[in-house]
């Protein structure tokens, strides 16, 4: 088995949460819009992409901005699918998907755990590591994009009152781990959490104005959202500025410390 001299993951540092919510938003988006057309074609197209970025990123020995951020941006597309295509192909309500994905990232999670000891992202030096990383990622988006439909929907939120209510849940994990809270347990709370956060300003900035929405249509969203992304990861890519894992460590430690 492949052993890696560094993570094959960013350094957490603000630059990886704006990344990251970014993805969410262009994954809801670009998946919405290609599902108008037919959502068995949109999940096929999905399932190709999704697969060929995995399949490029662990041809890797190392990490790479462009490479790992399309990588997780397939996923945002394809995860979104994996939530959505239950609920439009079999009628399953989004609460039973929501708790599906996450009895599925539990589980992946208590046999991460069990196998390698811990659920750090500090820790992807492995290809089985690498292997559980990406599969917790996948459920995460599938878990987030089911929560941010079931209170835009079913509970009747709508975008905007989804919007408000993820970005205060967001906080949560903020705090908690400013307090003490296990900094693991912390990160994978807001990894989830910035999935529906993503997704409902995507859906408002997109969706029409009879669904709560500004109207904008979800290709112009994906559009502006992909310009967006390729500047963020060129800027990455250029400066390396997100492969500071020391840097990111001693930074936690610090705010962990001033928040105790």
């Amino acid at each position: 088995m492949r052993q890696f001299v560094a993570p094959k993951v960013p350094a957490v540092l603000l630059f990886f949460w704006v990344t990251k919510l970014l993805t969410t938003g262009i994954g809801e988006a670009a998946a919405d819009f290609m599902a108008n057309d037919s959502v068995v074609i949109a999940a096929g197209i999905g399932l190709i992409g999704f697969a060929a970025a995995l399949l490029w990123q662990f041809r890797s020995n190392t990490y790479h901005p462009i490479r790992y951020w399309i990588t997780v941006l397939m996923v945002a597309v394809f995860g979104t699918m994996v939530a959505d295509g239950p609920h439009k192909l079999l009628g399953t309500p989004y609460w039973l998907n929501a708790l599906g994905c996450f009895v599925a990232l539990v589980a992946v999670f208590a046999i991460w755990h069990r196998s390698e000891g811990t659920l750090s992202v500090h820790s992807i030096v492995t290809e089985l590591r690498e292997a559980y990383y990406w599969l917790a990622v996948l459920l995460t988006f599938g878990l987030g994009t089911a929560l941010g439909d079931l209170t835009a929907s079913t509970f009747h939120l709508g975008y905007g009152g989804s919007i408000l209510l993820f970005a205060g849940a967001i906080l949560v994990p903020l705090v908690a781990w400013r307090g003490g809270v296990n900094s693991v347990l912390c990160f994978w709370a807001a990894y989830v959490l910035t999935r529906p956060l993503g997704a409902s300003v995507a859906d408002w900035l997109g969706k029409p104005a009879a669904k709560t929405g500004l109207g904008w249509g979800d290709g112009t969203v994906t559009i502006i959202g992909l310009v967006l992304f390729a500047g963020l990861v060129a800027y990455a890519a250029i400066t390396h500025s997100d492969e500071d894992h020391e840097a990111a460590a001693a930074q936690y430690a610090e705010l962990a410390n001033s928040g105790a």
